[in-house]
């Protein structure tokens, strides 16, 4: 951005008097910040694999999730524009449904293999049927999930991008995904309240499945 006064958030500008770093985050505004895509940002998102995605509703609710894919599923359409595809998934469609309520969205690509650097771009969101986006863009990848096909796809118009620095991203090494272990439990089940985990049964009752209400529960 070419004037700070553009740049952040009115929050940002009052915590960063408070705290003494109005020149320091002046510097990175000026610097760092930009109102659309350079080449090596446009060249660094083509090389991603997976990206961090964030979203709220109209009351402001957040939600963040995870996409991934191939090198380029986020494609770059042009300086001012990204994409990327929605699939059915679990049929929620939350990050989907916000930006129905809400066009801001927020996403961050982190290099964890080689640069360990990371890249932020915010903007503005609309939802396109996949008939409709590879009608205008018809160069659009086709096996980002193979043997799926979107039913969506998210259409971004940047507002900034800016760097993540690498002070803290941690090295990570690409490896084939091992066999899940037999005791895993399945997806759905993962985070869910286990047997294990529930309170002690009345005595007498051994270890058989409860027939009345949990403890705390109606």
């Amino acid at each position: 951005m070419n004037s700070t006064q553009s740049s952040g958030s009115a929050g940002e500008r009052r915590l960063q008097q408070l705290l003494g770093t109005t020149d320091q985050a002046g510097t990175f505004y000026d610097r760092q910040v930009q109102p659309r895509l350079t080449p090596q940002m446009a060249d660094f998102i083509g090389r991603q694999t997976m990206a961090f995605l964030s979203t709220a509703d109209a009351a402001g609710a957040c939600d963040v999730t995870f996409r991934a894919g191939p090198p380029g599923f986020v494609t770059v359409l042009d300086d001012r524009t990204l994409t990327y595809p929605e699939y059915r998934g679990n049929g929620v469609l939350a990050s989907a449904g916000n930006i129905t309520e809400n066009p801001h969205i927020g996403l961050l690509f982190v290099d964890f293999t080689h640069d360990h650097i990371g890249l932020h771009v915010n903007g503005t969101a609309r939802l396109h049927r996949d008939e409709d986006q590879r009608r205008v863009h018809p160069d659009l990848p086709v096996d980002t999930a193979p043997g799926r096909r979107p039913e969506l796809w998210v259409h971004i118009t940047v507002e900034e991008a800016y760097v993540h620095c690498s002070k803290h991203i941690p090295h990570l090494e690409p490896a084939p995904r091992p066999r899940p272990r037999a005791e895993r439990p399945k997806d759905a089940d993962y985070f869910a309240l286990r047997s294990s985990l529930l309170p002690a049964q009345c005595e007498g009752v051994g270890t058989s499945t409860p027939t009345g209400p949990l403890p705390g529960r109606t």
